[in-house]
This record gives structure tokens, C-alpha cells and sequence, in this order.
């Protein structure tokens, strides 16, 4: 790992020729010391500002935490909906969802494996991967995840770098999951229409608003 090796977050995103928000996400949860004997400027702490905003992310991140709780057999089920209304696949035939973010795809694996009669023979994976990066890495990483094995995987898709187009690149790619059986789509895309229809009710006044503001 890059940053248990002792590299600083700027370090890790110019090798990998990724975002360095997208590097903090990863290594969050590592350990780290600077390497020793490493010159050059000395590194300035956050200022008020920063610090202020640091505290205030912390404070509604715990608070959301407080009022998200944990999802009941009831609400699990309307939250993978809705990601699934937002990001999924449409088309008839097939659930897929894609994504770069493993803590959606953890949600929506474990929605249709919940909430659904699914065969796991069935289950595909697929990569887009940009060329520099190493595949059979980011295959162990998604299979890991997913528990989706490695010979359920499809052809990926390596891109070519087009710096002028895109300079982020996500270490392991973007991975989608498919399910092709045409029933168990047209029964999420069922599922989905209601979730809509029962949401897109009467409109709130604006006292009702007011009392339901998520932010206070």
C-alpha cells in the first residue's frame, strides 16, 4: 500500500493519475508516517477555517448517522429502490447497476441478493478500466467485494487516457453488475414505479416543508 509505504496523498494520486479526494477515500482507514529522512517544506496544519468546516462535516456526518440508523427490512428495500430509480439500468431484460463507488455497489449487491430470488451463477461483472491500471488488481479488489468470482467477470473495457478529456482516473475502474433475467427486472422496474408514483403525491405546503427539513 502506497501510503503505509509513507507517501503523502498528493504522492499517491500523481502515480496512480487520480483525484486526490478519491485517494483520501481510499487510505482514510490506513495508518500513516512520513517517510523518514524526508525533506522539504514543512506541512502547515488546517487553518480556522478548515478546522471549522472540518468539525461541522464531522457533526451532521454523526448526525446522519444518528437519524439514517439502521435500515429495517421495510426501509432497505425503498433506499436500493431509489438508488436503483436513479442509477439503474432501464432497459428491459436485465438488472445493472454501474458504478465507481464501492459503498453503492455494496448496497445494491446486497438489495438484490436480499430482496430478490437470484441464481449467483447468473451474476455478471464487467470493468471499464483506463489502460495504465493494473486489471487483475482491480478484479481481486471488486471480486473480493462483491463475492462475485473472477470467472463470472466479462471482457473489460480498457480505455484509452485522453488527458484533454479526462484527468481522473479511479484506481480499480468503474464496475457494473447484471442480472439478465427479464422478470426479475420488470418486478424492480414494477417496484420502482410505485415507489414513484406513492412519492410524487400531493405537494407539501409550506409548512409541511418547514417541519421536515432534513438540516436544521
Amino acid at each position: 500500500m502506497l501510503r503505509a509505504a509513507g507517501l503523502t496523498m498528493p504522492e499517491i494520486a500523481g502515480r496512480l493519475g487520480v483525484s486526490k479526494p478519491s485517494v483520501s477515500l481510499w487510505v482514510r482507514d490506513v495508518p500513516f508516517e512520513g517517510r523518514p529522512g524526508r525533506t522539504g517544506a514543512r506541512r502547515r496544519g488546517p487553518n480556522a477555517l478548515q478546522r471549522r468546516k472540518e468539525a461541522e462535516i464531522e457533526e451532521l456526518r454523526a448526525s446522519g448517522r444518528s437519524r439514517i440508523g439502521e435500515l429495517s427490512d421495510r426501509e432497505f428495500p425503498v433506499a436500493g429502490l431509489a438508488l436503483y430509480a436513479g442509477e439503474g439500468s432501464k432497459r428491459d431484460g436485465c438488472v445493472a447497476f454501474a458504478n465507481t463507488e464501492p459503498r453503492l455497489i455494496k448496497v445494491f449487491y446486497q438489495w438484490l441478493r436480499r430482496f430478490f430470488d437470484i441464481e449467483e451463477d447468473r451474476l455478471r461483472a464487467a470493468l471499464y478500466l483506463h489502460q495504465e491500471l493494473d486489471l487483475d488488481a482491480a478484479i481481486d479488489y471488486w471480486s473480493s467485494l462483491t463475492e462475485i468470482p473472477p470467472a463470472q467477470f466479462r471482457k473489460p473495457y480498457r480505455a484509452i487516457p485522453n488527458p484533454s478529456i479526462r484527468k481522473v482516473k479511479h484506481e480499480y475502474g468503474c464496475l457494473t453488475i447484471k442480472y439478465c433475467c427479464a422478470r426479475t427486472h420488470r418486478a424492480v422496474m414494477g417496484l420502482v414505479h410505485a415507489l414513484l408514483e406513492s412519492a410524487g403525491g400531493q405537494p407539501l405546503s409550506r409548512e409541511q416543508v418547514q417541519g421536515r427539513r432534513l438540516v436544521r
